[in-house]
């Protein structure tokens, strides 16, 4: 048997963007909970596609979904989440998920897909 240095997907390093469609995953709620469900939905799609139960949120971002108060949230957000190893000491994961706000292209976000981003370290 040949073994694998490689470590799992789930272990490596990596960026990507996505564009969340937050209006159907905000269909019915509340009026004066949108925003807060919106960043509570954003938070639950980068650990399902980043497998990090530790997600932050970039300040930024924030500001983007409150930009146009509490019921006025965006219909879809282009969002950059990159799985970084966490330096902490006392960390209980080794690994977390950044999430912040990638910029729109002035066509608008008609047929963009996830993008990989290949960093150079």
């Amino acid at each position: 048997m040949v073994e694998k240095s490689s470590k799992g997907r789930k272990e490596e390093v990596v960026t990507r963007e996505y564009t969340i469609n937050l209006h159907k995953r905000l269909h019915g709620c509340t009026f004066k909970k949108m925003a807060p469900k919106a960043i509570k939905e954003i938070r639950k799609f980068a650990q399902k596609a980043m497998g990090t139960t530790d997600v932050r949120v970039d300040v930024k971002l924030n500001k983007q979904v409150w930009s146009r108060g509490i019921r006025g949230v965006p219909r879809r957000v282009r969002v950059r989440i990159a799985r970084k190893r966490n330096d902490e000491e006392d960390a209980k994961e080794e690994l977390y998920s950044l999430v912040t706000v990638a910029e729109v292209p002035p066509e608008g976000l008609k047929g963009l897909g996830t993008k990989v981003i290949e960093e150079a370290d």
